[in-house]
């Protein structure tokens, strides 16, 4: 068996994300962190990372982009975000899509972005299911951390355009897109009840279908709804529609979302933020705000910042995150909100967001604080490997 190679980041600022800071070092294993402490010895043969004076801090996650399925430079040959041939479409699979070799992926890791949630578009009420993943890798399969990790669906502007607006069917209001959703969780549940009579009579097994079978990991809780909504209405459908079949939500956008936030904290859903380093490019943004996540968690809500790559660029989602610090929410919690908020939100905390002994070896090391501008990250490493790009 090959040995495990160490790798030694020594006498940096640590931070955690855990609520811990110190002068320290890190022990790299193989792609875990083997230890952290401020007396730490380097062991015999490691590689060594001389960390004094920088910041280190864990990769950051975007929590919501289309890394590897929208590409910026091929307008059409690289655009796989939507199927929109049909307003329901479950059994799409983002990870079928996503390119390894996107230069999104690159500028993830330029920008300190080591683990993204890459989900299909919302031009859908249904769109599919998204995938978390690191940002190095030739093969996807190989970069994926959880997968699936959500299945899209989207209210307001997007599908009613695309539909009842271009293709003259349904959904043309947002009436028959929360009911085309409906009517698919109930087919869900009516696959499932089939499928566990079957389980005692084999003739009522039903035909396969793999859109159902999508369906059936939200009713059964495994995944979540990742849920489209900018305007407060919408958020507010989505919620009433989780709550009604009993489903895991996470709120997309959440552009509105300071208009209801206490509303928001009551049912428990955590929000995805953004972009808000946009232009006001529909009407769903006119109220767009860099507040919007700041009000969000002080009413309890667990936020996360998004840059909706390539809607805004992947590598400046710790601008996005100093620009919501500057507008008033904690410093801190801003650096939660694109490391161990996303971590938990994605349901992979267990391996990501925060430095912690077990965890995988994604980590940052930066010139200063990422939220001032002149900062850069001058090394990434992820899976334990130093990246050099």
């Amino acid at each position: 068996m090959k040995a495990k190679t160490s790798l030694f980041i020594r006498d940096g600022l640590i931070k955690t994300m855990k609520g811990q800071e110190f002068i320290g070092s890190i022990l790299v294993e193989g792609t875990q962190i083997k230890a952290l402490g401020e007396n730490l010895v380097a062991p015999e043969g490691a590689e060594i990372i001389e960390a004094h004076g920088k910041l280190i801090l864990p990769g950051f996650i975007d929590a919501h982009c289309h890394v590897g399925l929208g590409e910026e430079i091929y307008q059409n040959e690289g655009d796989d975000l939507n199927e929109m041939t049909d307003p329901v479409t479950p059994e799409l699979r983002a990870i079928d899509g996503i390119n390894p070799e996107d230069e999104g992926l690159r500028d993830a890791r330029l920008g300190g972005v080591t683990v993204v949630f890459s989900t299909p578009g919302s031009g859908n009420v249904i769109g599919g299911t998204g995938v978390v993943l690191k940002t190095v890798g030739k093969v996807v399969d190989k970069m994926i951390v959880r997968e699936p990790a959500g299945l899209k669906v989207a209210f307001g502007e997007n599908p009613k355009m695309v539909y009842g607006g271009e293709q003259k069917k349904m959904p043309m209001t947002r009436m028959a897109t929360a009911a085309l959703l409906r009517q698919a969780l109930v087919d869900a549940e009516t696959y499932l009840e089939k499928l566990e009579q079957g389980i005692e009579d084999p003739e009522k097994v039903p035909e396969r279908d793999l859109g159902m079978e999508s369906l059936i990991r939200v009713i059964k809780r495994e995944i979540p709804l990742r849920a489209h909504a900018h305007r407060a209405d919408d958020i507010m459908t989505a919620i009433r529609i989780a709550k009604e079949f009993n489903v895991d939500l996470v709120i997309e956008h959440c552009t509105e979302g300071h208009k209801i936030a206490e509303e928001i904290a009551e049912y428990g859903y955590p929000a995805v933020v953004g972009p808000s380093l946009v232009n006001r490019a529909k009407v769903e943004l006119k109220d767009k705000s860099f507040e919007t996540p700041h009000v969000l968690t002080q009413a309890g809500v667990k936020v996360a910042i998004i840059t909706d790559h390539p809607v805004t660029p992947i590598e400046q989602l710790s601008l996005c995150a100093a620009l919501v610090a500057r507008a008033g929410m904690d410093e801190e919690e801003a650096l939660k909100a694109i490391t161990i908020n996303p971590a938990e939100i994605l349901g992979v905390d267990h391996r990501l967001g925060s430095l912690e002994v077990g965890k995988d070896a994604d980590i940052v090391i930066w010139s200063e604080h990422p939220f001032v501008l002149k900062s850069r990250p001058e090394t990434v490493i992820i899976n334990g490997k130093v990246i050099t790009d």
